[in-house]
């Protein structure tokens, strides 16, 4: 007997990963939860489009992933709105740039509160709504995840924090059938890493594809492949991971 739909709520899919995830799962046949925070300066409806365009279902919540109780609402939402929820994708993330000498508690605090304990709490509310066969998908980054980033020590502990996380609910939820893994990003043009002041900008963008031994810097369509694979039955065997899409860059010796 033949699955039913894959319904799959995408956290910060109103733009980059987030957005490209949602139409890779739509054109697979996956309904799509899309996950929006107020604040957010992109348009969570261009997201709506891109899925109904890719031919399923779209629907769009709030998602703030600093309030446990928004989430739990948001699952619940996507579960009543398409009568399933099967997978979910903890994309949602900021960065901020700031030496060590320069960076306070506050924005330690927050950038935590969103990057690693927001991935935790995104886990939390979609895990009742899962089932054996189902399956997680959490969004880390070669930043922290296996490389250190000067000026980003918030971001790159938090996205190594979510290692630790992944393999830790991967055994919890095992017992359930549940899988758990993590994808890395390397460099990634999305409107995150194309901010100069907080990220590397298009200068930095540029210069980092000449590093890169596959040529050029991903886009987020490499890495939304990625997680759809993970979140696929081809991935059924796969639990506590962590894949790095990344172009080859961290295993290529420094030239």
């Amino acid at each position: 007997m033949s699955r039913p739909q894959q319904a799959v709520l995408i956290t910060g899919a109103s733009s980059g990963i987030g957005r490209a995830t949602a139409v890779a799962l739509a054109r697979r046949g996956a309904a799509v939860a899309i996950g929006t925070f107020p604040g957010d300066p992109h348009d969570p409806g261009e997201t709506e489009r891109a899925v109904l365009d890719a031919g399923s279902r779209a629907l769009v919540v709030d998602a703030d992933v600093r309030s446990s109780g928004q989430l739990d609402r948001a699952c619940e939402a996507a579960a009543a709105h398409f009568g399933t929820l099967s997978g979910v994708v903890a994309n949602a993330g900021v960065l901020s740039r700031r030496p060590l000498a320069e960076l306070d508690d506050e924005l330690w605090h927050d950038l935590l509160d969103i990057d690693l304990t927001g991935v935790m709490r995104t886990v939390r509310s979609a895990s009742p709504h899962l089932s054996a066969g189902d399956a997680v998908v959490c969004i880390s980054s070669i930043s922290g995840g296996v490389v250190g980033s000067a000026g980003h020590l918030p971001y790159a502990s938090a996205k190594a924090g979510i290692l630790g996380l992944v393999r830790s609910a991967a055994l919890d939820l095992a017992p359930r059938g549940i899988r758990v893994n993590a994808v890395l990003p390397g460099v990634v043009e999305s409107p995150q890493s194309l901010d100069a002041e907080n990220s590397a900008g298009p200068d930095g963008l540029q210069h980092a594809a000449t590093r890169i031994p596959l040529g050029r810097v991903g886009q987020p369509q490499d890495v939304a492949d990625a997680v759809a694979f993970l979140l696929s039955d081809d991935a059924r065997y796969i639990t506590g991971q962590q894949l790095v899409v990344d172009g080859g860059l961290t295993v290529a010796w420094p030239t």
